[in-house]
């Protein structure tokens, strides 16, 4: 019983937030981050590129 106590305690930390949600739920978050890392990168090497 403690093995696997511990087994879930070390599977939530490694896992996070991605392993106590729903899958739907978890590929909205990875979508809405991944857009926003995207709109990050385009800014940014526009940025870059306008030399200010």
């Amino acid at each position: 019983m403690i093995f696997l106590v511990a087994a879930f305690l070390l599977l939530g930390f490694l896992a996070g937030t991605a392993a106590h949600i729903p899958l739907p739920a978890t590929f909205a978050a990875a979508a809405a981050i991944g857009a926003w890392l995207l709109v990050f990168a385009v800014r940014e090497r526009r940025h870059h590129r306008q030399g200010s």
